[in-house]
């Protein structure tokens, strides 16, 4: 377990730090008053989740590898930290359309409709918190393998 421990403690940050975007696009009105907007603005949490990536396996190589760290120490590092991220995701989008933003799929629902790109009934399935959450798990274990192969080329140090 103590092999893990900074990687479930980067998953929490990483958890934290979506309820928290989540929260501020709320909060700017982007899941109401912007809704048309959301799509693009969305995306600018994979700076802050690159960020995340970045600082710990960097935090890894300083504190559990002593300064060095392979290309495949990295990548292993990475790959937990994505399985890690990956079961707290179910939750985050239980309490982001619980209790920061409960609305959302109903906004985002008429606007998809009222845009003509789906019927109600599709809107409706689509949009749903089943659907979030599966989507979510999908998205970031894709990601987080992504950014782990990318990141761990620029946080590997040899002696």
């Amino acid at each position: 377990m103590n092999s893990v421990k900074i990687e479930i403690k980067w998953a929490i940050i990483f958890f934290v730090a979506t309820l928290l975007w989540m929260w501020l696009e709320r909060l700017v009105g982007l899941h109401d008053q912007y809704i048309e907007k959301h799509a693009v603005y969305t995306n600018f949490f994979a700076i802050i989740a690159t960020a995340i990536y970045v600082l710990a396996l960097l935090n890894k190589r300083r504190a559990f590898y002593q300064g060095t760290m392979t290309y495949w120490q990295g990548v292993q590092a990475g790959l937990w930290l994505t399985l890690f991220i990956v079961v707290l995701v179910p939750l985050a989008q239980f309490i982001t359309h619980t209790w920061i933003t409960p609305d959302y799929f109903h906004n985002v629902s008429q606007h998809a409709v009222s845009l003509e790109q789906m019927t109600p009934e599709q809107a409706q399935a689509y949009f749903s918190l089943p659907h979030y959450i599966q989507l979510s798990v999908i998205m970031a274990a894709v990601m987080g393998f992504v950014t782990t192969l990318v990141v761990a080329v620029f946080t590997r140090r040899s002696n």
